[in-house]
């Protein structure tokens, strides 16, 4: 398989990592939007959203637990963004689900 989120959680591609267990990965984004960025990663590939089923959603909730792990680890009590981009025209440019993590400023809405 050619997912750049996959290799990066073989360890193939390295990455600024923040959180690792058997089931998740979490690092810095390279191109960071906000003073906070980090991604989170199931290491099972799934390739959106879309494609969460009753057979995987453990681990997506096993995903917000280690969010909020990380977020009380890194002092986040002001707040932060979670933001899931599903689909071409949603925003998502790698075919592996992820989660944005945003956070060390005031967030406006909509995003832009």
């Amino acid at each position: 398989m050619d997912c750049l989120f996959c290799k990066i959680a073989a360890g193939e591609i390295p990455s600024n990592k923040i959180y690792e267990d058997d089931k998740v990965l979490a690092f810095y984004d390279i191109d960071p939007k906000a003073p906070v960025h980090f991604l989170v990663i199931p290491k099972e590939h799934i390739a959106s959203a879309d494609c969460i089923t009753a057979e995987n959603s453990t681990l997506i909730a096993h995903v917000f637990e280690v969010i909020a792990k990380i977020a009380a680890d890194l002092k986040l009590e002001k707040g932060y963004r979670i933001v899931n981009n599903c689909g071409e025209h949603g925003g998502q440019t790698v075919g592996h689900l992820h989660f944005h993590i945003l956070a060390g400023r005031s967030l406006t809405w909509p995003p832009g």
